[in-house]
């Protein structure tokens, strides 16, 4: 299952960051996404409904990659799973929640931003982690930097556009990026899927 997730994530390149706070727009949200290219959605946990929301998807819209975001505790991260989330995505690394993954055969993928939580990833087994806030703690210069010490790949997410994503794609430890500028909280709650298609078709135009 790990395999098949970090497959899918390097495919695609973009990883839409969204919050969903109203259920009538998961499912035009999400085709709205699938329209524009991107079959993969990573829903958080900073809205109530996020569970209900993944689980919405993982049942009507079974080949869309589910990943559950901002997951801060071990029952949120059940309840995502239940839900159908096909990963967990952390903003920090919160270690026994990356045990509770491992037994559930779940992947984890945890923010970090210096080597020590880089090490400590390692040291516990894992391959991928979030790299956050991307912009803030030091781009693409850090990710490079690090590249030739740890043997990690990442994800940016936390400040990265259409402006700056393939200068991070064109570094060989970046498996892929999260983003939000296409899915933008007001463009969602007002229902501009048509735009939100627009934005993801020039994102994935941007990262062939």
């Amino acid at each position: 299952m790990k395999k098949d997730v970090f497959e899918t994530m390097a495919k695609v390149k973009v990883v839409p960051v969204i919050k969903i706070d109203d259920l009538k727009n998961t499912l035009p949200l999400i085709d709205a996404l699938v329209a524009g290219g991107l079959p993969i959605a990573e829903i958080t946990f900073r809205s109530p409904v996020a569970a209900e929301a993944i689980k919405i998807v993982a049942k009507e819209r079974p080949d869309v990659l589910t990943l559950a975001g901002t997951v801060l505790t071990l029952e949120q991260a059940e309840k995502a799973v239940n839900s159908g989330a096909s990963a967990i995505v952390a903003p920090g690394y919160y270690p026994e929640l990356g045990e509770w993954c491992a037994k559930k055969g779940v992947p984890y993928c945890p923010g970090v931003n210096s080597p020590s939580q880089m090490e400590l990833a390692l040291r516990n087994g894992l391959e991928v982690v979030k790299f956050f806030p991307a912009e803030q703690s030091g781009g693409v210069g850090f990710i490079k930097a690090v590249g030739a010490v740890y043997p990690l790949k990442f994800m940016p997410t936390g400040g990265v556009t259409q402006k700056n994503i393939k200068d991070y794609l064109a570094l060989k430890n970046v498996l892929c990026c999260g983003g939000s500028w296409m899915v933008k909280a007001d463009l969602i709650n007002e229902g501009k899927f048509d735009e939100i298609t627009r934005l993801t078709k020039e994102a994935m135009s941007l990262v062939k």
